[in-house]
């Protein structure tokens, strides 16, 4: 007769607290437990439950909803959808929502950081300002025109996620310290490496893009990629990789110290309410963003057909030296405009939040 064998389920009871007094008559202090909210009396509190395994056969299995149960109440099917595909279908369409709405500003950004690489010597102006840009685009192309060029990114954002939640799951595993804990520096390099390969695996979509946004006329997305692939060849699809990848790191970095950094020096009341990690999120991507913005500018004008610049050291100080050093933030207004509506949208509707702090290579969406 084989041996039955009891197991102990320990779980964790609400409003209550550990406490270090004595048992009456234990010499030795003992941890008990105390409910919060009574003054000057212990409540002590322990319970152990106990289930036959014979008797648990007997209880009714988990019941399934029928076919006519889930006709007549078809919103029961997502009860059957597995918790981690739903989180992260929660976060790829507040993701595009966040795409489209913002997409506006994006274009508007797209053109500024490209417009004296456009218009090269035919014309005296080397900038266009944010409100010119916002009048040319509804005078030339109407309203349509200012989502001109949003589905590359939101088609970018199901496989930029997904490579991005497994590749960090794997980097985790080889940064784990000898212990197996994952130390504050091996987190921001997981998170890093994470981020740099979702960018290269998707970048060909961020190229398109761009190509869409700046280029004249009306091309769907399928001409522009064969045009580039005709007439440009697969590597183009990949210009301006090195600045994208250079600025991941950094911008992880200070994104995560001004981050803890802020919230630390805010009164403890405060650190825990969700319109504080809000604000803290804001500020730190802000001042993320103003570091690593000349790198995005750099990216884009290397992503133009036929731009002059091959390596970041070529961009830099070419733009300087047709745009001033003010060229290398050029459209940084939009850019910070978007953050706000795009952060409500990616931190606020799903449990995607809770995630995207404790996984740094989802930080890199400020100039992304």
């Amino acid at each position: 007769m084989r041996e039955e064998k009891g197991v102990l389920v320990w779980r964790s009871i609400p409003g209550l607290e550990a406490s270090n007094t004595g048992l009456v008559g234990s010499p030795v202090p003992q941890l008990q437990w105390r409910k919060n909210g009574f003054s000057g009396i212990s409540c002590n509190f322990a319970s152990v439950s106990v289930l036959d395994k014979g008797f648990q056969n007997e209880l009714p299995p988990t019941s399934t909803p029928t076919a006519a149960q889930l006709f007549k109440h078809p919103l029961a099917l997502v009860a059957l959808v597995p918790k981690d595909i739903s989180l992260f279908t929660a976060g790829a369409v507040a993701g595009a929502a966040a795409k489209s709405v913002t997409a506006p500003l994006d274009r508007i950004k797209l053109l500024m950081q490209t417009h004296g690489l456009r218009v090269g010597e035919e014309s005296a102006k080397k900038a266009i300002g944010f409100i010119e840009a916002i009048t040319l685009i509804g005078k030339e192309e109407g309203l349509k025109g200012y989502w001109k060029g949003n589905l590359p990114q939101v088609i970018r954002i199901i496989p930029y996620s997904a490579v991005q939640l497994f590749a960090y799951e794997t980097y985790k595993k080889l940064f784990r310290g000898k212990d197996g804990e994952l130390s504050v520096i091996g987190r921001l390099a997981a998170g890093a490496c994470a981020g740099m390969t979702s960018t290269f695996v998707t970048y060909p979509l961020d190229v398109l893009r761009l190509r869409l946004a700046v280029e004249p006329g009306h091309q769907t997305m399928s001409e522009v990629a064969l045009n580039i692939l005709r007439e440009e060849g697969v590597a183009s699809f990949y210009k301006g990789l090195g600045p994208s990848l250079l600025g991941i790191a950094p911008y992880i970095a200070v994104n995560f110290c001004v981050f803890d950094l802020v919230k630390k020096s805010l009164p403890e009341k405060y650190q825990k309410r969700t319109e504080t990690s809000l604000l803290t999120g804001l500020v730190s991507a802000t001042i993320a963003t103003v570091m690593c913005y000349p790198l995005d500018t750099v990216r884009r004008q290397m992503q133009m057909k036929g731009a002059p610049y091959k390596t970041v050291l070529d961009a830099i100080p070419g733009i300087v030296e047709r745009d001033g050093f003010i060229g290398l933030y050029r459209g940084f207004v939009p850019n910070a405009l978007k953050t706000l509506p795009n952060s409500r949208f990616m931190l606020t509707p799903v449990p995607f939040s809770l995630f995207s702090f404790r996984n740094p290579s989802l930080w890199f969406c400020g100039v992304v």
